[in-house]
């Protein structure tokens, strides 16, 4: 009997990280499917009103399912996600799937599971979604530390820790409620700061330089992975919000031990096909200790900064693992950066940027990250775009999570030393603007 519903592909996750990055959707169009996506119901208006515009790159999206759920309760969206697709399993064929943000990986992994479709797994995309889990699945990559149900939060003893410690949130993304303690009082107090129902993390501090490793996995077998650098706040502040990513890594022996550690993550999770974010800091021993892994593409700049890096974007190839597509990458030929810039608190005015040819590109207004021209291996360093995250008008406050940065620039060079030098120019050409409140 002949099949007549029309082969879809289903997106989820937050509807601008979606739109953003509108290289996955060009992907699906080109091959003749449908796409379907599934986000939080707070982007209903801006969904629909981007989907009814021909212009833009959501008049692509077929159909958009809209669900409930709390970013900080596990398992909040998964009802709605699999009544959804239940929907659409009826009307179409279901060829793939794929969590583009973190919101949706679980119940993505779910879907998948359920039609025999490629993807991280069940055991890697529950495990990716719970810092707990990652603690007990990955025990010889995980800093000292107790994990405080909800319920058992009052009773934790604050002395029974080595302080400096790290107090996090179970459940959230962005690095939001993450901050250091240095003492039984403070840790006492601040434990009362969070929402009853959460899940805290209290662990040990591990002092040293923080990475990522992004990893294209095809049934078990990495077939690409490289190591990023990272700055946050950390530096100066209790929190820790990123400033920076260099792709790639300067040259450093630590590479090699960050990804064999990450290959034996991995493994140890049963990761299928699909790509890895993991977040990892190298101790003073040189042992590379776990903060998190993610089942899903990696977020800030870093789709942008492999492009830049290799001359390849990593869409096509991640859209390919979720279709069971041979997938490959090439290694990085060129270094990059994104920079966040540190600003003052009070309300957005303005951002100018003093250099030849650039202009700031305000993606609260535009919505669509700019696609910068590739440099050859061998070209003069470049800053390829300036990016206001915030509208004007818009209140700045303190860093406190990944949402509160306005501003940040891409740059590439070939060689670390040179991007370094650029990284410095730029800073003295970019000024925001910011008026004190009324």
């Amino acid at each position: 009997m002949t099949d007549r519903r029309p082969p879809a592909f289903v997106l989820t996750g937050a509807f601008w990280v979606v739109c953003r990055n509108p290289r996955y959707l060009q992907e699906l169009a080109a091959r003749g499917l449908k796409i379907l996506l599934i986000t939080p119901r707070g982007w209903r208006e801006r969904a629909l009103a981007a989907q009814a515009d021909p212009t833009g790159p959501a008049a692509m999206i077929d159909e958009i399912a809209f669900v409930d759920g709390e970013l900080n309760q596990d398992g909040s969206f998964t009802a709605g996600v699999l009544a959804r697709a239940a929907d659409w399993r009826a009307r179409y064929r279901i060829v793939g799937a794929y969590a583009v943000g973190e919101t949706l990986v679980e119940p993505t992994g779910l879907l998948a599971d359920a039609l025999g479709l490629p993807g991280p797994g069940l055991r890697a995309t529950r495990v990716c979604r719970s810092k707990p889990l990652q603690r007990w699945y990955l025990p010889e990559f995980a800093p000292p530390g107790a994990v405080l149900p909800a319920a058992e939060r009052a009773a934790f003893e604050p002395a029974s820790v080595e302080y400096p410690v790290v107090l996090k949130p179970a459940a959230r993304h962005s690095s939001s409620g993450v901050v250091t303690v240095g003492d039984e009082q403070v840790l006492a107090a601040r434990l009362a700061d969070y929402p009853e129902h959460e899940t805290l993390l209290v662990e040990q501090k591990v002092v040293g330089q923080e990475y990522s490793v992004e990893s294209l996995v095809q049934e078990g077998k990495v077939v690409f992975a490289s190591v990023t650098r990272k700055t946050t706040t950390e530096s100066h502040a209790a929190t820790f919000v990123e400033l920076s990513h260099s792709v790639p890594s300067a040259p450093e022996p630590v590479d090699r031990a960050l990804l064999e550690a990450n290959a034996t993550m991995l493994a140890a999770l049963d990761f299928g096909s699909g790509i890895a974010h993991a977040e990892w800091r190298v101790d003073a021993a040189g042992r590379p200790v776990l903060m998190e892994v993610a089942a899903r593409t990696p977020g800030d700049g870093l789709l942008a900064l492999y492009r830049l890096a290799t001359g390849e974007p990593l869409e096509p190839e991640i859209v390919r693992l979720a279709l069971g597509e041979p997938a490959d990458y090439p290694e990085p030929r060129r270094w990059t950066r994104q920079v966040y810039l540190e600003h003052r608190e009070g309300v957005l005015d303005d951002v100018r940027v003093d250099w030849p040819g650039v202009r700031p590109v305000w993606l609260g207004e535009a919505g669509i990250w700019p696609d910068p021209p590739v440099g050859g291996p061998d070209g003069p360093g470049e800053l390829r775009a300036v990016l206001v995250l915030k509208e004007r008008g818009s209140r700045l406050g303190p860093l406190e999570s990944s949402e509160d940065r306005a501003v940040c620039f891409l740059i590439d060079a070939p060689s670390p030393e040179e991007l370094d030098a650029l990284e410095q120019r730029v800073r003295a050409a970019v000024a925001i603007e910011v008026r004190d409140v009324d």
